[in-house]
């Protein structure tokens, strides 16, 4: 199953599933406006959203080409995202692979949807690009353990990590330069966790930057996998249906490379993971 959500014709939330090249409006059918409160249903909402899929007729169906994308999740409680998480990403940044997951948080206002435009501040030139995959908590929970933490994932997405790196590093903590307005995306869509391998593992992972491959690996290469994550996230903080975890980025980010890319006004950048989707976003300057 693959939900999408977006702006319907009156300009407000809906939730859509989507099949082959067309939308079905769900909310449209009597579920839920947001993926957030249909996941809060738990293995009910799924169910109905997968009734109303089968159910649905030609009425109720539409191109999916020129709808207006939000956020899959519209306002999670939690988004953990994990830093340092392939060994090569790490060597690359100068770190000693960690022992324990490196968490910190992103906050919605700092990323927008597929399509939208991602947002180069006017104070920075270090704007830089990070391909991850998405983990999306379906049953919330805490002190979950490693061997039911897949329980737990009710689907995947994708992320691109917009990072200001001149901020990032002023100091010990990241958060400032993860978290400018609209300097991420995530997106397009929730794909269920029954439509990807267990744990997603084994997934091919790439960032484009106006068609060239910067980052290339396998979601098979992460040092902590998506069980480990989910259990280390809830040991802290319970988990609510909706929570996101950003599973961390590959090698070939633009501060590593000589010489170095950042992202510019113009291009456009694209995260793919197979069998989640590709993520497009452009990019323009802070007005």
């Amino acid at each position: 199953m693959r939900l999408i959500a977006f702006k319907n014709t009156r300009g407000q939330p809906a939730l859509g599933a989507r099949v082959g090249d067309e939308l079905i409006d769900l909310t449209a059918l009597g579920l839920p406006a947001s993926l957030d409160e249909l996941l809060r249903q738990g293995d009910a909402g799924l169910s109905a959203a997968r009734a109303a899929i089968a159910s649905a007729g030609p009425a109720q169906r539409r191109p999916l080409a020129g709808i207006t994308y939000l956020p899959p999740v519209l306002n999670p409680t939690k988004a953990f995202a994990i830093g340092l998480n392939y060994v090569d990403h790490a060597t690359e940044s100068k770190f000693e692979a960690p022992k324990f997951p490196v968490i910190f948080h992103r906050y919605p206002s700092s990323w927008v949807a597929h399509d939208q435009a991602l947002v180069r501040p006017h104070i920075s030139n270090q704007f830089d690009y990070e391909a991850e995959l998405v983990a999306v908590i379906g049953k919330g929970g805490r002190y979950i353990s490693k061997e039911k933490a897949l329980e737990h994932v009710a689907g995947y997405s994708l992320f691109n990590d917009g990072s200001v790196r001149d901020h990032q590093f002023r100091s010990n903590q990241w958060m400032m330069g993860k978290n400018f307005d609209d300097s991420g995306s995530f997106g397009p869509e929730f794909v269920s966790a029954d439509e990807l391998p267990v744990g997603a593992v084994g997934l091919q992972l790439q960032c484009r930057l106006n068609g060239e491959v910067l980052q290339n690996a396998n979601t098979r290469d992460m040092i902590f996998d998506i069980a480990t994550l989910v259990a280390a996230c809830s040991e802290a903080m319970a988990l609510l249906p909706g929570d996101i975890i950003i599973t961390g980025t590959p090698a070939g980010i633009g501060l590593a490379r000589s010489p170095q890319v950042f992202m510019k006004p113009g291009d456009v950048c694209e995260v793919e993971v197979e069998g989640v989707g590709i993520l497009r976003n452009t990019v323009v300057d802070e007005r």
